[in-house]
C-alpha cells in the first residue's frame, strides 16, 4: 500500500475524488476500477447467467474502511453494507487499534470439512474401526477427485470417524483448499470416497457434503488499544475519560459471557464488518454466519465470538472464529466488482482475506461496545441515518446535510420531520 491506509478527511471527499485516491494508494488503474463500479459491476444479462428468475439488479453501498492495519501490513477494506454507521465506526476503532500496533491475526487451521453420512449400520463400533484402518486408502481415494488442488498444493489431509448413535456414522474428509472457499471441491470428493464408505461400515450412503461448521477453519485475531485512545471528547473536552470507557468495555464483554441474549447482539456486531467484506468480495455470508453462530454455540451454550480484558492501562481484545473464504472462484469469476475489491485490498490468498475480514468484524465489534459503554449506540447511528431520512423525504444535493442535521438537532429523525424541514429550507 504506498500511502498506507490513513486518510485523514477522507468523508470530506466527493465520490470521484475518493475513487482516485484509493486507486493511487492500491496501484489499481482509475478506468478500470470505476468501469467496475458503475452500476453495481452487474448488467441484467450477466445476471440472468448467475441466479434464476433474474428481473434486475439490486444495488448495495459500496465503501471502504480505513486506518487498517494487519500483521504490520496497511489495509484499505472493502466493505458492501446497507446500515449507516458500520464503516465509519469500523475505520474510527481500527484507528484506535493501530495506535497500539495494528491487528495480529493468523489462521489456527486452515482445512475445510465434508461429510460423509453413512446409516442402517449393524455395528457402528466394527465400522468406525474400520474405517480409521482404511484411512490412507480413502485419502487417496479422495485425491483422485482433488485434480488441479494437489498441483496448487493442496487436497485431503486427514480422515476422521465419529459415531452419533442411533445406527448413524459419519466419515469426516479434512482438505486443503488453499485459495478456494471449496464447497465443490470437497463435495466432489465426498462423493467419490462415500460407495467405499459405505462398504467398509455395512451400511447405507446417505449425504455427501461440505459443513459449514467449518472449525478446522479458523482465524484468530488480536489487538491492543491504549486507554487513552478510548477517550471519548466533545469540542475539544474530555466527555468520558478512557479508563472509564475501558472498564465499561469489559464489563460489556463480560455481559455477553454471561447472557446468551447479550452474546447474540454481540456478535451481530462482529458480523457487521465480516460480512461487509464478505459481501464486498464475492463470498458466501450464509455460510460464515451459519459456522460463526455454529461455533458460538459449541459448548451447548451460545457465547461470544470476541472477549476484552484488560491489560494493566490497555484493552486487549480476541477473536475466534471460523472463517472459509476465497479469493478464486465462485463468484469472482464474473463480478468485477469483487475482483475489483480484492485487487483493492491487496490480498495474495484465502488467508490473508480472512485475517482482514475478521480484524474488521473485531474492529466493529470494538466501535459497538465503546458507543454502548459511553453515550449509548442510538446518537451515532441515528445522526448517520438522518441522512437516509432526509433523502427519502425528496432532499437533493446540499440540502441533505441541512436536512440530517436539523432533525438530527431536533431528535425527530423521520420522514414527516425530514419533509418539514426541507419545506423551511427551500422556503428560505
Amino acid at each position: 500500500m504506498s500511502q498506507g491506509s490513513r486518510f485523514p478527511g477522507f468523508y470530506k471527499l466527493s465520490i470521484d475524488e475518493r475513487r482516485e485516491r484509493v486507486c493511487k494508494a492500491s496501484g489499481l488503474d482509475p478506468a478500470d476500477f470505476n468501469q467496475a463500479l458503475t452500476g453495481g459491476g452487474l448488467d441484467p444479462s450477466t445476471a440472468d447467467k448467475v441466479v434464476e428468475n433474474v428481473l434486475g439488479i439490486y444495488g448495495l453501498p459500496f465503501g471502504v474502511a480505513l486506518n487498517v492495519r494487519v500483521n504490520g501490513t496497511d489495509r484499505l477494506v472493502p466493505m458492501v453494507v446497507e446500515e449507516p454507521s458500520v464503516i465509519a465506526a469500523a475505520s474510527n476503532a481500527a484507528k484506535m487499534i493501530r495506535a497500539g500496533g495494528g491487528f495480529e491475526a493468523q489462521m489456527a487451521e486452515d482445512l475445510m470439512i465434508s461429510q460423509v453420512q453413512l446409516y442402517d449400520v449393524p455395528d457402528r463400533a466394527s465400522a468406525v474401526r474400520k474405517l480409521e484402518a482404511h484411512r490412507q486408502e480413502l485419502l487417496e481415494l479422495a485425491a483422485t477427485a482433488a485434480g488441479g488442488l494437489i498441483a496448487r498444493g493442496g487436497g485431503p489431509r486427514e480422515i476422521e470417524v465419529r459415531d452419533l448413535g442411533d445406527g448413524c456414522v459419519v466419515v469426516h474428509l479434512l482438505v486443503d483448499c488453499r485459495d478456494a472457499m471449496g464447497a465443490n471441491l470437497v463435495n466432489g470428493m465426498a462423493e467419490q470416497i462415500g460407495p467405499r464408505a459405505a462398504e467398509l461400515a455395512k451400511g447405507k450412503l446417505g449425504l455427501r457434503i461440505l459443513s459449514n461448521l467449518c472449525d478446522r477453519r479458523r482465524v484468530h485475531v488480536r489487538c491492543r488499544v491504549h486507554a487513552k485512545a478510548l477517550t471519548l471528547s466533545r469540542g475539544g473536552h474530555v466527555v468520558v475519560p478512557g479508563e472509564e470507557v475501558l472498564d465499561g468495555i469489559v464489563q460489556a464483554s463480560r455481559f455477553a459471557e454471561l447472557d446468551p441474549y447479550r452474546a447474540a447482539t454481540h456478535n451481530k456486531g462482529i458480523m457487521n464488518g465480516v460480512d461487509a467484506v464478505v459481501l464486498a468480495t464475492g463470498n458466501d455470508f450464509r455460510a460464515v454466519e451459519a459456522g460463526a453462530h455454529a461455533y458460538a454455540a459449541r459448548s451447548g451454550r451460545y457465547a461470544p465470538l470476541a472477549v476484552w480484558r484488560r491489560d494493566g492501562a490497555d484493552l486487549i481484545g480476541e477473536l475466534e472464529m471460523p472463517l472459509a473464504l476465497g479469493i478464486v472462484g465462485g463468484t469472482l469469476r464474473v463480478h468485477p466488482v469483487a475482483r475489483a475489491a480484492l485487487a483493492l485490498m491487496r490480498v495474495e490468498s484465502a488467508s490473508e482475506l480472512s485475517q482482514v475480514a475478521a480484524s474488521a468484524g473485531l474492529a466493529s465489534n470494538l466501535a459497538a461496545l465503546r458507543a454502548l459503554a459511553t453515550e449509548g449506540i442510538q446518537r451515532g447511528h441515528m445522526s448517520l441515518h438522518a441522512r437516509s431520512v432526509a433523502i427519502a423525504a425528496g432532499a437533493l444535493g446540499d440540502e441533505v446535510e441541512a436536512v440530517a442535521q436539523d432533525i438530527a438537532v431536533a431528535g425527530q429523525i423521520n420522514v414527516d420531520a425530514a419533509e418539514q424541514a426541507l419545506a423551511r429550507i427551500r422556503n428560505a
